[in-house]
């Protein structure tokens, strides 16, 4: 039945949508790692990439991660979407975004760098469940269940917005300064799409200015080095942010 469904959701509009803007926009514009990433997470919505579980059972929250292990949601949570438009909105993103930090970073880094800020997004999202839950005692924080990429993609655009140089964005009609874009973003969508994980969103604008503002992303980039052996370079514009943090 699982399979059945998902073969279902791949006749929905927002497949068809996807399909269409990225060949508007130019498959071979589209730099590998995030094509292959759109399509594989594509072939898992509509079943074509068969797997012994549906979007319900990755879902994650922070009572299935601290209270009963469950690592399969930390990490396969991130690619799944809960309907094709959820799908297609956050597809488009990821391509607007990987088409602009892939080549700056190269291939094997940018991959590296999303595996890396996935697995934040995700530890963050835990985090801030268990914390607001200490906080508030609202028991819905620590149960609170969630699937997609929107957390990357808020950390792919905090690194983007880093990357630039100080510019406005025009943000549903709203001309904000970049620093302020994402978080404007982040508050629209909250009102716009009541549906959506204010956390997850939170989580990853937060991974991302960890990345971006602190130490940490300097740890990372000597990671990614590690592993690839090329060096992640970065525009002027972005040291200097992460030398003055948020000043």
């Amino acid at each position: 039945m699982i399979r059945s469904q998902r073969r279902q959701q791949g006749l929905q509009t927002g497949v068809f949508l996807l399909g269409m803007q990225a060949l508007n926009f130019g498959l071979d514009k589209i730099p590998p790692a995030t094509l292959i990433g759109v399509i594989a997470q594509t072939l898992l919505y509509t079943g074509l990439i068969q797997v012994p579980w549906n979007a319900e059972d990755v879902c994650i929250s922070a009572v299935k991660i601290i209270k009963y292990k469950n690592w399969k949601s930390f990490f396969l949570s991130n690619f799944e979407h809960g309907s094709d438009m959820h799908l297609y909105y956050n597809m488009l993103s990821f391509i607007l975004k990987g088409s602009y930090l892939e080549p700056l970073y190269g291939t094997t880094n940018f991959a590296c760098l999303l595996v890396l800020l996935t697995i934040g997004c995700s530890a963050m999202y835990v985090s801030l469940g268990y914390m607001l839950m200490q906080f508030t005692g609202d028991y819905g924080y620590f149960t609170a269940c969630a699937i997609g990429f929107s957390a990357t993609l808020f950390a792919l655009k905090v690194v983007a917005l880093c990357e630039e140089r100080d510019k406005l964005h025009n943000i549903s009609g709203f001309i904000v300064p970049s620093k302020l874009a994402v978080w404007l973003e982040l508050l629209l969508i909250h009102l716009l799409v009541p549906n959506s994980s204010f956390i997850g969103h939170l989580g990853g604008i937060l991974v991302g200015c960890l990345y971006s503002y602190t130490f940490v992303g300097e740890m990372v980039d000597n990671m990614i080095h590690m592993i690839t052996g090329t060096p992640i370079i970065h525009e002027e514009q972005f040291y200097r942010r992460r030398n003055r943090i948020f000043t």
